[in-house]
């Protein structure tokens, strides 16, 4: 990220769509490294990364890249189809299509994965239950937490930031493991978009809506780690094992999977707690009788859902009974029963942000723990709302 630049084409800024990455482009020029950049605008090294190669992969794209020609292959890409025109004189035009080099993306990966384990301590065993009855799965479902989402009580009819975020959370897991049985088995399901945004650049990563956020994104994450190791403390000493499950959401794709490595790296003295990291969308849990599975809700529709699931699990399918989806996305209750599938979509402990209030979306702001039999299916659920959060502070 910090690798010098002294022979950059200077002609590639045409390949800048906005005055901001003109900017940058030019600042790169005289500077030399993006760090410098970064420290004279004020900014995130990786916002100025980031503009830099997307700025040369769209200029290798229409065939302008340093080493394109005298080289052959553009630095980080590598060569896709050549298509070559003949004539009386032999070759008279050669097109060469350049692609992001994939290798080079999971050797990144693989140094950023490393990087954690190096520097994330395991952390000590919990002390758990005395007793915990094995027949029994809690669910603990958390529809989209959105940490670092930042509302303005004047503007959206609700406060929220990132000491409202842990307030909220920390709370409603106190009251709903304290509600739930001593199950032998606990599965915590973050639905996606842990975090508000994926990077600092405060926007959604496919579409770039501007995003309402408070802090930084590495404050974001932190405050989302220490969040998560209360309410998995919580539940190891409520329960004889936990599964930790984060869908990648569609305002945190990167982010989910980097907090689900950092904590299977925090547990991994513990053998108590499973961290799933898969980067599947769709995730399947098998408990006797029951099949549960986990998506974050902007892929597949719900309809799809059903048989989304006898197509991936069959095997899975044809053994259990009882079988739920577990949605989020989009921030409301909506449950449908299919033929042989249940389809819940979960509410959140976030409120409406600026724009979704101004779009007239209202819903209520919960979070419930669903338990379920290994034989017999669900037996129990109990629900924590903002409203009953807000109302015990009040009592204290």
């Amino acid at each position: 990220m910090g690798r010098k630049y002294d022979e950059l084409d200077p002609t590639l800024i045409e390949f800048c769509t906005t005055d901001r990455q003109r900017h940058y482009f030019e600042l790169l020029l005289e500077l030399g490294t993006c760090q410098a950049v970064a420290d004279k605008c004020e900014v995130h090294l990786s916002s100025v990364a980031r503009v830099i190669q997307k700025t040369m992969e769209r200029a290798a794209r229409k065939g302008r890249a340093p080493g394109h020609f005298t080289g052959g292959v553009a630095e980080g890409f590598t060569m896709g189809k050549v298509t070559v025109q003949r004539g009386p004189s032999g070759v008279e035009r050669t097109w060469e299509r350049q692609h992001p080099d994939d290798h080079r993306r999971r050797e990144a990966w693989e140094a950023i994965s490393q990087g954690f384990r190096d520097d994330v301590v395991p952390l000590a065993p919990v002390v758990g239950p005395t007793v915990c009855n094995d027949d029994l799965l809690t669910i603990y479902p958390q529809g989209d937490p959105h940490a670092g989402l930042k509302v303005w009580n004047e503007e959206a009819g609700d406060h929220f930031d990132l000491a409202e975020y842990e307030r909220t959370a920390c709370a409603a897991i106190d009251r709903l493991v304290d509600a739930s049985p001593p199950s032998g088995t606990a599965l915590f399901n973050d639905k996606g978009d842990t975090t508000h945004a994926d990077n600092n650049t405060n926007r959604t990563p496919r579409s770039g809506a501007t995003l309402d956020v408070d802090g930084r994104h590495a404050q974001v994450i932190r405050i989302n780690i220490r969040v998560k190791r209360y309410q998995i403390t919580r539940m190891l000493e409520r329960h004889g094992r936990v599964v930790v499950r984060i869908d990648p959401g569609n305002h945190d794709p990167e982010t989910a999977l980097h907090i689900a490595m950092m904590l299977s790296m925090l547990y991994e003295n513990e053998p108590r707690v499973e961290v799933i990291t898969s980067p599947n969308p769709y995730w399947y849990f098998e408990f006797g009788k029951n099949l549960i599975a986990t998506c974050h809700g902007d892929g597949a529709k719900g309809g799809d859902l059903p048989l989304l699931m006898a197509t991936d699990v069959p095997e899975m399918w044809g053994r259990t009974v009882f079988r739920l989806w577990l949605v989020g996305h989009v921030h409301h209750k909506d449950e449908k029963e299919y033929p042989g599938v249940t389809v819940e979509y979960k509410r959140t402990l976030a409120p409406k942000d600026a724009w979704h209030n101004g779009k007239g979306y209202r819903a209520q702001r919960n979070m419930q723990a669903i338990t379920l039999h290994r034989e017999t299916g669900e037996c129990e659920r109990h629900t924590c709302g903002v409203a009953m959060i807000d109302a015990q502070l009040r009592a204290c």
